[in-house]
């Protein structure tokens, strides 16, 4: 009688081509959530006319509607990924955030879309957190800034699908069919999440064995680990203005993308057809592409120097202020021609600013779970999203919102004040690059004392 063969667990199928494999599956799903959750910047001249909406509406609903329970959620359900399955809560919460971005299309009123938007918060709260973990269980300290910058490919892949489907969907089609086509697609990576992956062992990327089981939840427990958690970002400096100079760089970035396509609409006056087509490569490849060298730079860097962990973020945040100055305050752009196709000199000012922009996402996110203990990770990655999501996703498109309808309104700006709350925002770029420079200095040492 032939003899049965043992089980394969786990930890067995985790090869090298099994991890890109899985990293990739994550970038799907990181990338759908970000086409759900930036849809609503290419579809916002469109509501405003068919649902009558303010600007000071629309950074509701691109911000605090959605961001709220996004971050607020995220910290009980990362707890649980601490202690459970991370693949079945991720594969839950996309079908969740699909569904409800193709509920937004069917929205005929602000407040039937603000409760399908709620819906897409709720759903993408599950995603991040327990991702994050995984791909540290996956690739060790000397890989996983690499790793998450390939994640974090999501953003720009999720950004440029966004606006180029949405823009040229809405132009044909309207406004609802574009929530219809991005949303429910979701459906299906779900389903290659729950059926395709694998829970990794805790600590597999560093030889750590699986820890000893957790003791029940309690209410008491719940809110313990909850201040445990903040009190550990708090409590190392480093760590600290990793998650001040996170938060500062989203506080721009959500506020951009929010509101970029309509400055372009309002400003320059293209279509939305228009500003999708040349907008979504730029976001897109450009800002993959500046993911990727920021992941891999500061990989290859801090090998000789951990400080350039963060420093690389900081000269990259420098670098990119005189640009976007420019791509702001500058009304006509001259063209020129390739190939008997007109180009605007402001597309090649928006290379370097993506490029560059995009520096940060790898590194930041690295640094949190490289200073953090195995069963913690998914729980910091919670606390430092709850933080910039509430501050940055939050606030950002809404305080442009506010300041825009504030110049035109009280001040007489008129088409420009979307322009001027735009470039006012942006400089707070500066700011977020004292704080990476800031980290830097403390990295080394609090490395040495452990996490």
């Amino acid at each position: 009688m032939a003899q049965e063969a043992a089980p394969v667990s786990p930890a067995d199928k985790i090869t090298p081509g099994y991890r890109s494999y899985a990293l990739g599956i994550l970038v799907l799903g990181y990338t759908s959530s970000h086409v759900d959750r930036n849809i609503v910047g290419i579809l916002v001249e469109p509501l405003k006319a068919d649902l009558l909406l303010s600007d000071t509406q629309i950074g509701f609903l691109s911000g605090i509607a959605f961001a709220l329970f996004y971050a607020t959620l995220g910290i009980p359900i990362a707890i649980w990924a601490d202690r459970s399955n991370r693949r079945n809560i991720i594969a839950g919460a996309i079908a969740i955030w699909s569904a409800m971005t193709a509920m937004c299309g069917l929205a005929n009123n602000f407040w039937t879309l603000a409760l399908a938007r709620i819906g897409v918060g709720i759903g993408e709260a599950g995603s991040s957190p327990p991702s994050h973990s995984m791909i540290a269980d996956l690739y060790g300290p000397t890989e996983r800034a690499g790793a998450m910058a390939i994640y974090s490919l999501g953003v720009y892949l999720g950004v440029m699908i966004g606006l180029f489907v949405g823009g040229w969907v809405t132009e044909l089609y309207g406004w609802r069919m574009a929530f219809f086509v991005v949303g429910l697609p979701g459906v299906l990576i779900a389903l290659l999440v729950r059926y395709t992956l694998v829970e990794p062992p805790r600590g597999h990327s560093e030889g750590a064995g699986e820890q000893e089981a957790h003791p029940p939840m309690t209410l008491a427990l719940f809110t313990g680990m909850i201040k445990a958690g903040f009190h550990h970002l708090w409590s190392k400096i480093a760590a600290r203005h990793v998650v001040i100079g996170v938060t500062l760089t989203s506080f721009v970035g959500y506020g951009g993308i929010a509101w970029g396509p309509a400055f372009l609409i309002r400003t320059h006056g293209m279509s939305p057809a228009e500003v999708g087509t040349w907008l979504a490569p730029l976001v897109g490849i450009v800002g993959g592409l500046g993911a990727l060298i920021g992941g891999k730079l500061t990989d290859h860097l801090s090998k000789k120097d951990v400080r350039w962990n963060t420093w690389v973020v900081a000269v990259a945040k420098l670098a990119a202020v005189p640009f976007i100055a420019v791509f702001y305050l500058i009304d006509n752009f001259p063209a020129f021609s390739i190939g008997g196709v007109d180009i605007s000199i402001l597309w090649v000012l928006y290379v370097p600013i993506s490029l560059l922009g995009a520096f940060y996402l790898g590194p930041s996110f690295a640094m949190i779970q490289t200073l953090t203990p195995l069963r913690q990770r998914a729980l910091a990655s919670a606390v430092m999203l709850f933080i910039l999501n509430l501050i940055g996703l939050g606030f950002g498109p809404q305080v442009v919102g506010i300041i825009s309808d504030v110049l035109r309104a009280d001040y007489g700006f008129g088409v420009d004040s979307l322009r001027w709350a735009l470039f006012g925002t942006a400089m707070l770029n500066i700011w977020a690059a004292y704080h990476y420079w800031a980290a830097g200095r403390r990295l080394k040492a609090e490395q040495q004392a452990g996490a």
